[in-house]
C-alpha cells in the first residue's frame, strides 16, 4: 500500500465524517448522494436525499415515476439537469439491467449523467472495487501533493491527476481510502486556509513543504459574469397561475415556470404583445412588481415580474402549457428561486 493511502486511512479511521449513504452495500443510494453531492454541499443535500429515498426506495419506483414529480423533489437543489439525467439512467437500468444497478465500470460510466470519477465513487463506496475518483477536493489535494502549477480544468493537467490518483488508490479498502481523500479534501485541504499543521499527509506534501499549499491550484482566470434580464409573466386566472414547461436545455431546464419574455429592452407592454401573440390570447395589465436577480453559476438572472390577468377563453389544450392552482403547483417542479413570487397566488 502506498504510504500516503496509508496514514490516509490511519486518519480516516478516527475522523471521518459520519454520512447517511456511507456503509451501503446497495449502490443505488450511494448513486443518489454522489448526483447530489455534485456541485453541492454536503449539509444541502442531507434532506434531498432523505426525502427522495423516501419517495422513490428503489430504482424502479425511481424509474416509474414521472419526471415532473423527480423536478419537484429536486427543486432547490438547482443543476436539474442532473436529475433528468438521474430519472433517464433509472429507466435505462430498469430497461436493460432488470432494475438492478449494474457492478461492470464500463457499463456504470455509459448511463447519462455518470463519469469516470462518479462511476469510481459509486463502485468503490458500495462494491469496493479499487477505482480511483477525482472530483473537486481530490484534484485540490492531489494537486497540492504533486505541487501541480497548472490550472487542473485543462485536459493535460487532468491527465496527471488521474494518474496520481491511480497511483495511490490501494487494491484493498478502496472504499475507505476515497472517502477519505474526499473527507481531506472537505475538512483540512480546503481551498481557503487549509489546515496543514492537522493534515496527515502532510509529509507526502510538495505544496506544503515549499509552502504553497494556498497558492495551489491554480485558479482559473476570473471572467465578470454576464447579465441576463427577462420579463416574469404572473398570468392569473380562475383555473390558477399559467405555467409553462422550460426547455429541456438551458436554465430551469424541464421545469415548470410562469413565462419568460427576454427584455432585450422591450417595455411591459412589448412583453405582453410578445405573450399574448404567444398564447393566441389577450392579457389584462395589472401591475410591475419589483425585479430581482437570481444567480448563476455563469451568469446572472435579472427577473422583473409583471402581474397579467388571462382575458382568454378557460383551459388551454397545450402539453406545455397549464394552469395551476397551489395545490397542484406542489405537485409540479418549479425553480426555487420563483416559489416566493407564486405562493400567493390561488
Amino acid at each position: 500500500m502506498h504510504p500516503f493511502a496509508k496514514d490516509l486511512l490511519e486518519w480516516y479511521r478516527q475522523h471521518g465524517r459520519s454520512l447517511p449513504w456511507r456503509g451501503l452495500d446497495d449502490p443505488y443510494p450511494v448513486w443518489v448522494s454522489e448526483i447530489m453531492l455534485q456541485q453541492t454541499r454536503v449539509e444541502t443535500v442531507r434532506p434531498y436525499f432523505r426525502r427522495f429515498l423516501e419517495r422513490f426506495p428503489t430504482i424502479r419506483d425511481l424509474a416509474d415515476a414521472d419526471e415532473d414529480e423527480v423536478l419537484a423533489l429536486w427543486s432547490g437543489l438547482g443543476y436539474y439537469s442532473r436529475a433528468r439525467n438521474l430519472h433517464a439512467a433509472a429507466r435505462r437500468i430498469r430497461n436493460e439491467h432488470d432494475g438492478v444497478f449494474p457492478r461492470d465500470y464500463a457499463d456504470v460510466v455509459a448511463l447519462p449523467g455518470i463519469g469516470p470519477s462518479t462511476a469510481g465513487a459509486i463502485l468503490s463506496s458500495a462494491c469496493n472495487q479499487p477505482l480511483p475518483i477525482l472530483d473537486a477536493n481530490v484534484k485540490r489535494v492531489l494537486a497540492r501533493v504533486a505541487v501541480e502549477r497548472e490550472y487542473p480544468g485543462r485536459s493535460p493537467v487532468e491527465r496527471r491527476l488521474w494518474e496520481e490518483a491511480r497511483q495511490r488508490t490501494p487494491a484493498r479498502n478502496a472504499r475507505d481510502y476515497n472517502q477519505a481523500i474526499m473527507d481531506l479534501g472537505a475538512t483540512l485541504c480546503t481551498s481557503k486556509r487549509p489546515l496543514c499543521d492537522s493534515c496527515p499527509v502532510r509529509r507526502h506534501c510538495g505544496a506544503h513543504a515549499e509552502g504553497l499549499a494556498e497558492a495551489l491550484p491554480t485558479r482559473a482566470p476570473r471572467k465578470e459574469k454576464p447579465v441576463r434580464e427577462a420579463w416574469l409573466a404572473l398570468v392569473e386566472s380562475e383555473d390558477g397561475l399559467l405555467l409553462e414547461r422550460r426547455p429541456s436545455t438551458g436554465f430551469w431546464g424541464g421545469l415548470w415556470c410562469p413565462p419568460l419574455v427576454e427584455k432585450d429592452g422591450h417595455t411591459s407592454e412589448d412583453a405582453r404583445a410578445t405573450l399574448e401573440a404567444r398564447l393566441g390570447a389577450r392579457l389584462e395589465p395589472e401591475e410591475r412588481l419589483p425585479a430581482f436577480r437570481h444567480t448563476f453559476s455563469h451568469f446572472h438572472l435579472d427577473l422583473h415580474p409583471l402581474r397579467l390577468t388571462w382575458g382568454g377563453q378557460s383551459g388551454l389544450a397545450d402539453a406545455e402549457r397549464t394552469f395551476a392552482r397551489r395545490g397542484d403547483r406542489d405537485r409540479l417542479g418549479l425553480p426555487a428561486a420563483i416559489i416566493p413570487w407564486v405562493e400567493n397566488v390561488p
